[in-house]
Order: structure tokens, then sequence, then C-alpha cells
């Protein structure tokens, strides 16, 4: 019988490898046309890999938990009735290397400060982890003797934040010339037989790391704004219950402040960048990545590509969409990469504001609060009134690297304006 290799597939941009998390077919078990098969995780999301032929799992290569290079052949099917268009066995030759030769690479042998710690360093150590390190980089990491913990906080100037043979050689001369500042021991966390300890799930640690690295990467500074919602607000109410009816979809304000951050970025573009090194990159399109709590308290932010080429209705359908299928683990890698600002709706929770971190590599993350019913006081051609206006807190988290208070506030001010100012006449 012909055998079909079913391999790796490309999760997504700027990923290479996957982590094989769990075998949902068994050597022996008869598979269908896209039969789930096995789940698999990166550091940007979860899914399934679906078989592409008929047939039965004769062999698998790789076992839970295993570290998979893309396009790596990860199980054998035994076909059963081999259509013309699918060749009997696929051959994957392997990927080409970006990365230097390890080899060219001469480690100066230098001693290691005296700071009182005893450094361990294991293979586990420098293999595993919620970051990606290239051969050549846990090699010299390893012959430095830099810690993951240390490691973990070089700034990268790779894709993704990656760390570079650069970058470390780098950090290890910076370290040589100031003297490694002294590590004091943490104290331990003394806690009582009725506590419980859990260990941080996958998607936990890697929000812990990456949200780590960002605080260390950029500056952070936070502008506020306050904006009068109450044309909205009455925009929704006379709109939503048809609205819903029809569609089958709940009217929510997340896709109305999308609609006027992507309007905003359009009149300020200088905010829709990242920062590689000394150079800035001012990306063309406006993805807007959506931060959604997901039911076990983690969070994940698809993201809206393009949105300000996108209808109200677009959007609309397009938050409902994304988030609904991000509580459900439904999403797929692409539509979790390539964000240029993010958004995040902290009144949903109840809040009336809040300092978000900055979804690294971009440089500025919107927030709003909860609306609120306050007095204002409004400026009219007769003179000033106190009247009842749906108040909203609106920020934004910018990366002072880049974007300074003068810039963050233009921007504010633009979203507000597109928000004060929407359209009450049309119709969805």
């Amino acid at each position: 019988m012909a055998t079909f290799e079913i391999v790796m597939p490309q999760m997504g941009e700027g990923l290479i490898e996957a982590t094989l998390t769990k075998w949902l077919k068994q050597e022996g078990d008869a598979i269908a046309e896209d039969d789930a098969v096995v789940e698999v995780a990166t550091d940007k999301v979860d899914t399934e890999i679906p078989s592409p032929v008929f047939g039965t799992l004769v062999k698998k290569l790789f076992a839970e938990g295993d570290v998979v290079p893309i396009g790596k052949a990860i199980a054998l099917v035994e076909l059963k009735g081999v259509r013309p268009d699918v060749p009997a066995v696929i051959g994957t030759a392997p990927l080409p290397s970006t990365e230097p030769d390890i080899a060219t690479y001469k480690p100066v042998k230098q001693s290691r400060p005296d700071t009182g710690v005893e450094p361990v360093f294991t293979e586990e150590e420098y293999s595993g982890g919620t970051r990606f390190y290239s051969p050549l980089v846990r090699s010299i990491a390893k012959q430095e003797n830099v810690s993951m913990k240390e490691l973990s906080n070089i700034p990268g100037t790779g894709k993704d934040d990656r760390v570079t043979k650069e970058d470390i050689l780098n950090w290890v001369k910076n370290r040589k010339s100031a003297g490694r500042p002294t590590q004091q021991p943490i104290q331990p966390i003394v806690h009582s037989g009725e506590d419980q300890v859990v260990e941080m799930d996958r998607i936990r640690q890697l929000i812990s790391s990456h949200m780590s690295r960002s605080w260390e990467t950029s500056p952070h500074v936070n502008s506020f704004m306050e904006v009068d919602m109450t044309r909205i607000v009455n925009w929704r109410s006379r709109n939503k219950d048809s609205f819903e009816k029809r569609e089958n979809i709940k009217l929510t304000f997340t896709p109305l402040i999308i609609e006027s951050i992507a309007k905003a970025v359009r009149d300020v573009p200088q905010v829709n960048v990242s920062v590689d090194g000394i150079r800035i990159i001012y990306h063309r399109n406006i993805n807007i990545g959506m931060a959604v709590a997901l039911p076990n308290y983690n969070l994940i932010v698809p993201v809206i590509k393009n949105a300000d080429q996108k209808s109200l209705p677009g959007l609309i359908r397009s938050v409902t969409d994304l988030a609904d299928r991000a509580r459900n683990s439904k999403l797929v890698p692409d539509e979790i990469s390539g964000g240029t600002i993010s958004f995040t709706n902290l009144g949903s929770f109840g809040l009336l504001t809040g300092a978000p971190i900055i979804n690294q590599p971009q440089t500025a993350i919107v927030a709003v609060g909860a609306i609120k019913k306050r007095p204002v006081v409004l400026e009219t051609p007769d003179g000033d009134t106190i009247a009842i206006r749906h108040m909203m807190i609106l920020s934004v988290a910018h990366d002072h690297r880049v974007i300074d208070g003068v810039l963050a506030g233009q921007f504010l001010d633009r979203i507000r304006f597109y928000l004060e100012n929407f359209d009450i006449t049309q119709s969805i």
C-alpha cells in the first residue's frame, strides 16, 4: 500500500517550529479526509492538524511535547484508495538554515564573575521555555554562561523580537565591560499547607514572558482623554434590537470604537509603527489587534486586518467572528499575527480606565473604559449649561522611544473627534 507523510504545516508568519501537544489519533486508527490528527501549539496559537487523505495511521514520528520544525513529517498514513492528485509518498527536503553555522562562532573563555550564587545550566534550560532561541544563540549563551533568565532579558532586534547573534554578543560584551551586577537571592514565598499551588498553563507562561519583555523593551507612557459618547449610545439604542434580530449578532460598542481608531490611524500614521534597532518601520496596513478575554482568564489578541478598509457592518461581523472563535479556540495562526496597533475594551469589565502594556513589536495600544452618565458642562450659543451625558475615558499606552506626548495627544483627539461626530443618520 502507498504511504503518505503528514507534515508540520506553515503556522504563520515568522514561525519555524511548533510543539506537538496531543495526539488525537493513535497508530492503527482509521482516518478520514480532514480528520484532526494532532494538536499543536506555537507561541501564537493552538490548533489542530487535519489529515488531507483517507487511510490508517501507521506511524507517529514524534511524541507529545516534541518541538517539530515546519515542513517536517510527523506521521505516516497508509492510503486507502489513492486519488490521482495525491502523490503516493511525499518526500520532505530539509529547510534551508538562515542562521550562521555554529562552528563560525569562536567563544573567548572568560571566568564568570563571582556573584555568590552558584549558576546552574542545563540542556533543558536552553531548549525549552516560551521564547524561541536559535541553536547558535543557545550555543553562545552556554559558552558565555548566560542563564535562561538573563537570556530572556536581552532585547531582540530580529523578527518577532527574536534574539540574534549580534544581540547576544553585544550583551556579553557590555556585561564584561561594565561588570555583571550582583544577583540577589530571591526570598522564597512562604505558604501554608492550605494554599493552592498551581503551575501556570502554557498560554499564561507566554503572556508572562511577552509582557515582561515588553515592559523591559519599551518606555511606557500613558495619555488620557475624555470622550462624550452620547451620540453613539443613542444611535446604538435605536438600532441594536433590529440589527440583532436581522443578523443574529449583538451590536456592541467595540466595532464602533475600532472604526474610529482606524480612521484616526489614517490621520496620524506615525503611531502605526514598530522599532527595529535605530530604524522606525512605518506600517502601510492598519491591522488592529483586539484583546479578547478567554473563559480560563487568559488573553488572546486576534487581528482585524486592513481595518480602515472595512465598512461598519463588515467590522461588526469581523469583531464578532474573531471574538467568538477566540473563546472557542478556533483561531488559526494568521489571525493573531501581523497586528500594527492594539485595542482593549476595559469597560467590558466595568473599569473606568487602565494603563495596558504594549503588545510588542507594536508601539501603541488604545484602551477605553466603561461609559458612565455624568453631569457635564456644555458650551452653547446661549451660554454654558449642565447636562447629563454618556462619558468615557479614552487612553493610549505608547512607546516613548518613538511616540511623544504631542503625537499621542493628536492621535487621541482624532479618535475623540470621530466618536463624538459619529454619523447618527446611517443605518446598518
